[in-house]
């Protein structure tokens, strides 16, 4: 581990001689890399010189063990327990630090959310959810861009999929796509019987032109007249577009928007980003052939979640982590619930990795 950090802190000053250097910040594209690198590169390299730091002050103190004066002895002995633990912490921290990272993670994804078994009561705790991400959202300075919705007659959502975007949004959210299941007593329900219903939420990194090269060739594009509310243009023009990819057969729709463009717009960001993740999926299925555990696969057709109301409990059961705060997550506060899972994958990478 320590002969790769040497690396990386070789790398380090080298990127940033390249920085300074008049040549290379006329190349944009070239110092825009370079400071992408830097950035990257600096949190291992303070976490690494920490580390140096601290065991220097380790080994100081240790010699002030056999030091004349009886004072001297008392203080080192007093702070190398916590110089110890902090070398050890840090250690922790550069093992993380060090794994490979996911090229998505600094991605806008692409949420979306279909109401599943339970009829009506799955339609407006889809809702419920698109409420919640996007209060979470709010606290961490991302926007929110509707792209598709599909309305339920009783309130909520059949569907509705939306643009994250923002600092680092699918390292923070990639972990939530799975079936999520509510318990709880629906206003319909004359005899308080609890009902049990569920939504899917899939996660999608945003595809990026230089992600997936789509043939225009591929593509069957279809227009025609939107339905439901919106306006004067709905019934009236055909603005609505149906994009379907024909080596894969993934077809998206999109007629939010007045605009023909608009909805095309759209509904290729989405195209994009599902194609891309139909790869990753195949890719992982591929490793999962050849090792048992797939690590932080955020396989979706799992059950990883389930809300109950009238408890007020919200149980993770991937982690086994249960909260009894689920008014505060339902409003955005998922940090408690995010971290610990973020915590459990990487271990589980530093494992594989050691394995």
């Amino acid at each position: 581990m320590f002969n790769k950090l040497e690396e990386v802190e070789d790398r380090f000053r080298e990127v940033e001689g390249l920085l300074a250097d008049p040549a290379v910040v006329s190349q944009q594209k070239r110092f825009l890399d370079l400071t992408r690198e830097h950035a990257e590169l600096l949190e291992v390299v303070e976490a690494y010189r920490d580390y140096k730091r601290v065991g220097e002050e380790i080994e100081g103190n240790r010699e002030l063990l056999q030091d004349s004066d009886p004072e001297m002895r008392d203080m080192a002995r007093g702070e190398l327990p916590q110089l110890e633990a902090r070398r050890e912490e840090l250690a922790s921290q550069l093992k993380v630090l060090l794994l490979p990272k996911d090229p998505n993670d600094d991605k806008n994804v692409i949420l979306e959310i279909r109401a599943g078994t339970g009829g009506d009561e799955a339609a407006l705790f889809a809702g419920d959810l698109f409420r919640m991400y996007g209060r979470f959202a709010e606290t961490q300075g991302w926007k929110v861009e509707t792209l598709s919705v599909s309305e339920s007659e009783a309130g909520g959502f059949k569907e509705v999929i939306a643009m994250i975007s923002g600092a680092r949004v699918y390292s923070r959210l990639k972990y939530e796509s799975g079936t999520h299941r509510v318990q709880r007593v629906p206003e319909t329900e004359a005899q308080g019987r609890i009902h049990t219903s569920a939504c899917t939420v899939a996660v999608l990194p945003e595809a990026e032109d230089v992600d997936i090269d789509i043939d225009p060739g591929d593509l069957r594009i279809d227009v025609y007249r939107a339905s439901g509310a919106g306006g004067q243009h709905v019934n009236k023009t055909e603005s609505a577009v149906r994009i379907t990819h024909l080596p894969t057969g993934v077809v998206v729709s999109c007629q939010d928007e007045k605009s023909q463009h608009k909805n095309k717009a759209k509904a290729m960001k989405v195209l994009r980003s599902r194609i891309l993740d139909r790869m990753v999926a195949d890719q992982q299925a591929q490793m999962a052939a050849d090792r048992k555990s797939q690590v932080g696969s955020g396989d979706r057709s799992q059950r990883i979640r389930t809300y109950n109301f009238p408890q007020g409990r919200c149980t993770d059961h991937r982690i086994g982590l249960t909260l009894y705060r689920l008014d505060s997550i339902m409003q955005g506060s998922l940090t408690e619930l995010i971290e610990p899972l973020t915590l459990h994958y990487q271990s589980e990478a530093m494992a594989a990795q050691e394995a």
